[in-house]
């Protein structure tokens, strides 16, 4: 009998009673089944076109709203929810919409959820082709309601049946059209107080060979709150079920019952036989099994067609419809899927981040890309040319003179071929080179998309670094040195022995005198003039102008000459710590603006990326942590 001749054609029975009892019978005053709201309506029609009243719904749909918040307040799931959705808001810039596709679906099921009746309880009969699925449904509900029969497929679309009113927005949701909405017969099995709030749903095989048809088998397991999966002996094994259905939603065991249907159709101990063997098969696609008090999947074994075994389904429908959580558990389970998709996108491997020692590293790094080494270097050179000028013989500075030009064999120039200018790295080849360290050190660990945005912010704060560093090795006041072969300007002043603090295109800066160099100045001045008076003296007396004496005048010039580079290199051992440490400080400033300058358009955007990658986590550890303590 089809469910249409059931709708048409139902008994009289309870036709007295069909107005008083409302919703809780499924039957008008007319003897007609009362499938909802739209034959209430149309019955109310009728009834003013013979001059009655129209029948009004019952009182409790006009009494009690449909809009139920099914989460106790409080509970440990609207902190994962709220969670979660700050999760996808922070991600979205980082993460790609298909990889956050099913942490939003489970948002908007979850809002949609909410709104819509916590009474009642939706389960779906799911099962594949001859699995007697169908049958099973009718034993549920007490009546034909769904088409049963040897034809394929038998059920094209979702039937659902409703125990009491007020479900009409959950099959709403689930698409159910009106024509194929069903209240169980009156009799014991619709009135059982158990399976009140429960609506039932019948759906299509979902191995059909009608492409729509599991297009909705895959909608509706979406959107129900719990499923009783039928399977017979022949394909209880059927890799297309395990694959497919259970082993994806192995999470959700605890709304899941599998019921090995047609028992009668095996002799002996082979039922028993059969259903270990099904246990054996969820337990390896990773669904626990509810047993000795544990939560998890029911599993049992029973006859739909004999009636073997129904009766004990029905008990534990009936108590999992009154527990009122199995909408919560669908949520919850939901939710651990979706952080277990996202954990690769979230949970790095080690501890991911910038250390100190990786700073230091690219700071020394920076430090080498802009020559502090050689500022610092031609600081101190330049410090000791200068005490070399103001304290040194006039015929030392002749001779450091004609080094200076440059000529074949001078000590410069031997220096400068030690190192052949195609065989340095440029300066921008270095700060190329720290930047992709530091980047591949804070990146080290982290889960791809956040790795490369991390990447993408050092790369991105990279551009312009090397003119950014001339500038402020000039403001800093010392030459950035930095390697031939294109560095900046301030670079190869300081390779080509630069002072310190020379500014761009004018005459170097001196460097600032000891107090004592102008004692040493006119000593030296005086070790001069007593070689040239001395000398003179001599001269004098060789041409006979003076009288002769040469011891005088010897032992004077001889004062001048010894006493010249005697003060020279007194000079010499004296401005040694000062300019030593005049080079440090040169190359010190250099430093902390190179690390300044890398820290400002690198560290920072990428310890930026890190700040934003653990707020991310922390909001994934919220949406997973109760999933491992329990609820």
């Amino acid at each position: 009998m089809t469910a249409v001749t059931d709708q048409d054609n139902g008994n009289g029975n309870g036709s007295g009673s069909g107005k008083a009892d409302g919703g809780a019978s499924g039957r008008g005053g007319d003897g007609r089944w009362d499938d909802g709201l739209i034959a209430r309506r149309a019955a109310a029609a009728e009834a003013d076109e013979a001059g009655e009243a129209a029948p009004r719904a019952s009182a409790e749909d006009d009494a009690e709203p449909q809009v139920e918040a099914y989460v106790p307040s409080g509970g440990p799931l609207p902190p994962r929810l709220d969670a979660l959705r700050e999760l996808v808001g922070l991600s979205r810039a980082r993460l790609d919409r298909d990889t956050l596709a099913e942490a939003g679906r489970v948002l908007d099921e979850a809002a949609a959820r909410q709104r819509l009746s916590s009474r009642h309880t939706v389960i779906a009969v799911a099962g594949a082709t001859g699995s007697g699925k169908s049958t099973l449904f009718n034993a549920l509900a007490g009546a034909p309601i769904s088409d049963t029969g040897l034809r394929r497929p038998t059920t094209s679309q979702p039937i659902a049946c409703s125990w009491t009113d007020g479900a009409a927005g959950l099959l709403d949701r689930l698409a159910v059209p009106g024509r194929l909405r069903r209240r169980p017969h009156p009799g014991p099995v619709a009135f059982d107080e158990a399976l009140q709030g429960l609506v039932l749903v019948d759906l299509p095989d979902h191995d059909s060979a009608a492409t729509d048809h599991r297009d909705q088998v895959d909608r509706v397991l979406a959107l129900v709150d719990a499923v009783i999966w039928v399977v017979d002996p022949e394909k209880y094994a059927d890799a297309a079920l395990h694959e497919r259905y259970l082993r994806p939603l192995a999470g959700h065991a605890e709304v899941t019952f599998v019921v090995l249907n047609q028992t009668d159709r095996l002799p002996g101990e082979a039922a028993d036989l059969v259903l270990d063997d099904l246990r054996r098969l969820l337990d390896e696609d990773g669904i626990a099994l509810g047993e000795h008090g544990e939560p998890g999947a029911t599993v049992m074994s029973l006859s739909a067609l004999t009636g073997d075994g129904v009766p004990e389904l029905r008990e534990m429908v009936g108590r999992f419809v009154q527990d009122r959580t199995a909408a919560t558990r669908r949520l919850w389970a939901d939710v651990d899927a979706a952080a277990a998709r996202l954990r690769p996108v979230y949970v790095a491997e080690g501890r991911p981040g910038l250390g100190e020692r990786a700073r230091e590293e690219f700071t020394d790094r920076l430090a080498e890309a802009v020559g502090a080494a050689a500022a610092g270097q031609a600081a101190e050179r330049e410090w000791r040319r200068n005490a070399g000028r103001a304290c040194g013989t006039p015929w030392l500075r002749l001779w450091r003179w004609y080094e200076n030009r440059g000529l074949p064999g001078s000590l410069d120039r031997m220096g400068q071929a030690l190192t052949p200018p195609e065989e340095e790295l440029t300066a921008r080849q270095r700060v190329e080179q720290a930047v992709r360290i530091v980047a591949d050190d804070a990146a080290d660990g982290l889960p791809g998309p956040w790795a490369q945005a991390v990447r993408e912010a050092a790369f991105t704060g990279a551009q312009g670094l090397p003119e950014a560093l001339d500038e402020l090795a000039v403001k800093a006041g010392a030459p950035g040195a930095s390697k031939r072969g294109g560095g900046t300007e301030a670079g190869r002043g300081a390779a080509a022995g630069a002072p310190l603090g020379a500014p761009r295109g004018g005459r170097p800066a001196k460097p600032p005198r000891p107090k004592w160099w102008p004692a040493a100045v006119l000593a030296q001045v005086s070790m001069t003039l007593l070689q040239i008076f001395g000398g003179l003296w001599l001269v004098g007396q060789i041409v006979g102008v003076l009288e002769p004496g040469l011891v005088t005048p010897a032992l004077i010039m001889l004062a001048g000459v010894v006493g010249g580079p005697l003060v020279e290199w007194s000079c010499a051992a004296a401005i040694r710590g000062p300019a030593r440490r005049y080079g440090q400080d040169a190359e010190r400033r250099l430093r902390e603006a190179a690390a300044g300058c890398g820290r400002a358009r690198v560290l920072d955007p990428v310890a930026a990326e890190l700040v934003r990658y653990r707020e991310v986590r922390e909001r994934y550890v919220t949406v997973t942590e109760f999933s491992t303590t329990g609820r």
